[in-house]
């Protein structure tokens, strides 16, 4: 679910504070460190290496060693840090976000309100850091987009996918004829069907796409089948052959292949043409509402799914953001205090702000007459099915030996319910709730996905790998609380304070550097 947007006619505007005001105060050099005396918590391994040393070199692990390998001895020029009593793990990925929006704010409102939405696009890369997000996959982007964002002076590591849309399908169908196909330039065009004017269509065969993307940088290909919801339905959907040659195109050029598909009909889609990973959970399903126990078919595609490894994404997040739209104290979470600048949250409480869940209402079937709380009643009601359908899924696969891959979709429509990383850290704590244990989550946000999404710098703690690197005051693989014990983020060898990602302190060193 995506809001409607222009990536290709960007507004390039003063969006960056002054690289100094943006880090002051927060991080140290890249040069050489060593870590002594820490916990190495690495998903690779079957029980901690405990007190290690660690040793990191030109934005890259040189080296993990037991502590006393190392013989004591100080090397000049490096920085030693004692790490006993706390844990180093990998730095986790979210393999499933959407990085142009400002959650719940248009283009029409950034023009509106320049201050806020510079101070939300500066903050917005350091709260995916704050929560250890170190590495980003944007599944729907282009170059000029990814240029934009990584011009920011403190960011994640940060991949994307071309998206593959078929012709005039979901989600191209959003935009006005006049500007879709110019904003998806990688869609596809269906063997015998018509072009647009203007348009080649030997230029949107699966073969002329993924050249286009590898050439524009992109390290993954997204493609949908979804047949719309609310008053988009009977979009057109891709044709089996025309996704199986896409795959063999992407394959051949090193490109693994994500499909957008949360219903029965689309996973099954999926699974037939052999996808490597299905970008959603499973809360839409053929049965009534009302029926949320898995079913035998609903088992049955699940089996298929485990059974031919096919990467799979929970993202409950997405329901649990729109629901959150009607919950009136969502924005009185102390925790956005840290994600988002104070004054994007009041802008949200604002009837401005408020835009997109007057648009959902409609759909909601609330009665003229119901109060605010009675409304955040029959939402928590009306989510909970789909909920319940994901979770149940997510049980299963996970009892099943699925190959589960962490995603949030953040944010997956234009709601203020998915903060960036702090949604992340909810979508842990759906997980959990849904049976898979904190253990299971690390692996999910770590190796599996930087295997699935073919990272193979990172996902790890080990000599070679790019230094994307937490430490914690807890163990994750004991309890996703740890994910709010982080006391220093190291993002390519680079130390960062977790509290120096806060919204407060980027406010604050930025109000002392103006005027």
């Amino acid at each position: 679910m995506r809001m409607r947007m222009s990536w290709l006619n960007l507004r390039i505007r003063d969006l960056l504070l002054a690289s100094a005001c943006a880090l002051a105060g927060t991080t140290a050099g890249a040069g050489d460190m060593l870590i002594e005396h820490v916990t190495v918590v690495s998903p690779e391994r079957t029980t901690p290496l405990r007190d290690a040393s660690v040793s990191l070199h030109d934005e890259r692990i040189s080296q993990v060693t037991e502590s006393g390998a190392t013989g004591g001895a100080r090397v000049p020029g490096v920085e030693v840090v004692d790490g006993r009593g706390l844990y180093l793990t990998p730095g986790l990925i979210d393999s499933h976000v959407h990085l142009y929006d400002i959650p719940g704010m248009t283009d029409e409102q950034e023009r509106a309100h320049p201050q806020i939405a510079r101070d939300a696009r500066a903050q917005i890369p350091r709260s995916y850091l704050y929560f250890g997000y170190t590495t980003l996959v944007d599944l729907v982007s282009l170059p000029e987009a990814m240029a934009r964002w990584k011009s920011q002076p403190l960011r994640p590591d940060t991949y994307f996918c071309g998206a593959a849309a078929v012709m005039d399908g979901y989600p191209m169908h959003q935009w006005p004829r006049a500007e879709r196909y110019r904003d998806f330039p990688y869609f596809l065009i269906e063997p015998g069907s018509t072009p647009p004017p203007g348009i080649n269509a030997a230029d949107h065969t699966p073969a002329a796409v993924v050249k286009r993307m590898k050439a524009d940088g992109a390290s993954c290909v997204k493609t949908f089948f979804e047949r719309g919801f609310g008053p988009d339905h009977d979009l057109p959907v891709p044709s089996l052959a025309t996704i199986q040659d896409l795959i063999r195109e992407a394959h051949a050029a090193g490109l693994p292949v994500l499909m957008h598909a949360n219903a029965s009909e689309a996973q099954r889609f999926a699974l037939d043409a052999r996808v490597d990973v299905i970008a959603h959970g499973l809360w839409n399903w053929t049965e009534p509402p009302t029926v949320t126990e898995l079913t035998p078919g609903v088992r049955s595609l699940l089996d298929g799914i485990v059974a031919a490894h096919i990467g799979w994404q929970p993202t409950i997040q997405v329901l649990t953001g729109l629901r959150d739209l009607f919950d009136p104290s969502f924005l009185g979470n102390p925790r956005l205090a840290s994600v988002l600048p104070a004054a994007l949250i009041e802008w949200y409480r604002t009837p401005e702000g408020q835009w997109f869940r007057k648009d959902v209402e409609p759909g909601m079937g609330f009665p003229p007459s119901m109060n605010r709380d009675a409304r955040a009643s029959q939402a928590r009601r009306i989510f909970s099915g789909g909920i319940l359908r994901d979770q149940h899924a997510v049980a299963y696969m996970n009892v099943h030996g699925a190959r589960i891959l962490f995603g949030t979709d953040t944010p997956s429509a234009p709601t203020y319910g998915n903060p960036p990383g702090l949604n992340g850290w909810l979508e842990m704590h759906n997980l959990v709730e849904a049976g898979m244990t904190p253990l299971q989550v690390f692996r999910a946000a770590t190796l599996s996905n930087a295997q699935a999404l073919h990272l193979p710098e990172v996902g790890t703690v080990a000599a070679g790998k790019r230094a994307n690197l937490l430490l914690l005051t807890q163990d994750p693989t004991q309890t996703i609380e740890a994910y709010d014990h982080i006391i220093k983020v190291i993002l390519g060898g680079q130390v960062i304070d977790r509290e120096g990602l806060t919204a407060g302190h980027l406010h604050s060193v930025a109000a002392s550097a103006r005027p």
